[in-house]
């Protein structure tokens, strides 16, 4: 569900250094779970040895101050100290920086030089090209409630007409319009799917990412639920639009949204569960968090170790009524059980655990929204999803609708399919970016099918 992100700080303080000339700017480029990651150092020289800044082109940052810069016998080192960044490399007579980039506890091979280095651009084979043969209009639309405008896409089979939509809602962290990650587009595959086959999509981005106002990191499941509402609302006034026959189609976090909206509103008419989740949030981390490190090849003793301080600091965080109390126990807890991690590092586990979404999400359960959902509601999950496990997410969705009468449901496990409903071989967030394919056709026709069958 979240998404390994590089989190750059501010902060600059220099230090005295000695040695050849180093200044100038230095390129490089981070793998980064199959996506490549570019950097570029620009390195000055100062009255007391260097100074520098980082830029990071690939998530539009620049100039971030470095906080420590020396450079010595040809060894060049390079700190940000808030973001928890250490780099050291070699200089070498080929003018090449040989060394390693490190980073919250994980470490990554970068070798630096004068050369730019272009961006990568992955292979994408079910990505649409323009034209379209469909109608595409860029859209805005405002969630009142919160002050918030959602900036989005919406693709209409023809550009006259009446006809059925599915607004998608995207998985958790900050997601664009496309639900942009690991090098795919999802969300751009399936909107072009459903609208080549007669189905208008509003697809947007999430609060506070791209063009949509508003600050996410307020935000919960819930706050996001509103944008979604909103969105409906617009499509109610869209003439081109069946307003009898407009549904919902939530991926991952998503799936936790779409049943809150539908429990709400009686004029949804259906929803989608792309690998949403029916069991409480603390017990899909943990679940999340066994099933990929056991797959990472973590070992037994390693593996308890950490679900022991996992379930300990979720006890923390699900009892807390107080965020600022939850936070001096929480660094306490973990100053003891990690012994030999950084501050900085801890910090950042904390202030993530106290953050409004993640302590929205360890808390929800979604079975009792899913037990008022009354439209027709289609699960389907991958069998090989690492993230929300397939089985158990699955049956739970399924005996809360049912307990709540709702008789029109269709859940499904595909084999082989990943949490982007990928087929894949290991089921590892690490192994999405490296596969070609975006959304697996049969899924799509899936979807598509039971879609069908609800707007006859």
């Amino acid at each position: 569900m979240k998404k390994a992100v590089f989190t750059l700080l501010v902060g600059l303080v220099s230090i005295t250094v000695w040695g050849q000339d180093i200044t100038g700017d230095w390129n490089g480029a981070l793998k980064v779970q199959g996506i490549q990651l570019r950097l570029v150092f620009h390195i000055h020289k100062t009255e007391t040895g260097y100074s520098a800044t980082m830029d990071s082109p690939d998530q539009g940052a620049k100039g971030i101050p470095v906080t420590a810069t020396g450079f010595e016998n040809s060894v060049l080192k390079l700190s940000i100290a808030n973001a928890g960044i250490e780099y050291e490399g070699i200089l070498g007579e080929d003018a090449v920086i040989t060394g390693t980039f490190k980073q919250m506890g994980q470490s990554f091979p970068l070798n630096l030089s004068k050369e730019t280095i272009e961006k990568e651009t992955p292979v994408r084979p079910q990505e649409p090209t323009k034209p379209y043969p469909y109608y595409e209009e860029d859209v805005f639309f405002e969630n009142k409630e919160d002050s918030v405008t959602l900036a989005g896409t919406l693709t209409l089979p023809q550009k006259e007409g009446v006809f059925p939509a599915v607004v998608l809602i995207s998985g958790s962290g900050a997601q664009n319009r496309d639900e942009e990650l690991m090098g795919h587009k999802p969300f751009l595959v399936l909107s072009d799917y459903l609208t080549r086959n007669g189905i208008a999509v509003l697809r947007f981005d999430d609060r506070g990412t791209a063009a949509s106002t508003g600050n996410p990191d307020t935000a919960t499941s819930f706050d996001f639920s509103k944008d979604v509402e909103a969105g409906v609302k617009y499509l109610q006034t869209r003439k081109e639009i069946n307003k009898k026959k407009i549904g919902l189609a939530g991926h991952s976090e998503g799936g936790i949204i779409a049943p809150m909206v539908a429990a709400r509103n009686k004029d949804i008419a259906f929803i989608v569960l792309l690998a949403g989740t029916g069991v409480r949030g603390d017990q899909i981390i943990l679940m999340q968090s066994e099933l990929i490190n056991r797959a990472s090849g973590m070992s037994e003793n390693e593996l308890q170790n950490a679900m022991t301080i996992s379930r300990k600091s979720f006890e923390m965080a699900t009892k807390s009524t107080d965020k600022e109390q939850l936070k001096t126990d929480l660094t306490e807890y973990l100053k003891q059980v990690l012994k030999d991690s950084e501050e900085n590092v801890i910090a950042s586990q904390v202030n993530a655990m106290a953050s409004p979404w993640m302590q929205y999400f360890l808390k929800y359960n979604p079975a009792p929204a899913l037990e008022k959902v009354k439209c027709p509601v289609l699960a389907i999950n991958g069998e090989k999803d690492l993230q929300v496990p397939a089985k158990i997410n699955l049956e739970a969705i399924q005996k809360a609708l049912s307990k709540g009468g709702n008789k029109k449901v269709t859940v499904k496990e595909f084999p082989g399919l990943n949490h982007l409903f990928q087929e894949c071989e290991t089921g590892l967030p690490a192994e999405y970016a490296t596969i070609e394919q975006t959304f697996s056709p049969v899924a799509l026709d899936e979807i598509l099918k039971w879609i069908k069958t609800q707007i006859k």
